[in-house]
């Protein structure tokens, strides 16, 4: 009978397969590097800066429903609007200023669902970039 002898464990990791794995992909880098082509990057010219921000207009919306509009962008007084008024008097100040973001900043006590509405408003109004005004957290 023949004996066998137990088998140990090899405690050499076998990198072989590594290697050809690593020397596989180092030739299809190489092969398609030639069919990449460098990007060039285009430096800004005098006068094509892009344009200072435009303070946006501001609607408050006031617990008594009334609304206020300022325009951060001008001299900052504030003028109260209906909701027909408003939506014709956003859209012409966004044709003088293209791009003026609005921002809705609604009362403490009032119910989310009134800014809501007052935003489906505006935006069925054809007005754009309208966005939410939050008041940071004292610390």
């Amino acid at each position: 009978m023949i004996r066998q002898r137990p088998r140990r464990a090899m405690s050499q990791m076998n990198v072989v397969p590594y290697i050809d794995v690593m020397l596989v992909l180092l030739v299809i880098f190489m092969a398609t590097a030639p069919f990449l082509s460098p990007s060039q990057v285009e430096l800004p010219r005098i006068g094509q800066g892009s344009s200072t921000p435009v303070g946006p207009l501001e609607v408050v919306l006031r617990s008594d429903a009334s609304l206020i509009l300022r325009d951060r962008a001008t001299d900052g007084r504030e003028e109260p609007f209906t909701e027909e008024r408003l939506v014709a008097e956003l859209r012409a100040r966004q044709r003088v200023r293209p791009g003026q973001p609005v921002v809705i900043a609604g009362d403490r006590n009032l119910r989310y669902e009134q800014v809501m509405r007052l935003m489906d408003l505006l935006q069925h109004g054809g007005v754009e970039r309208i966005g939410l005004l939050v008041q940071p957290a004292a610390s």
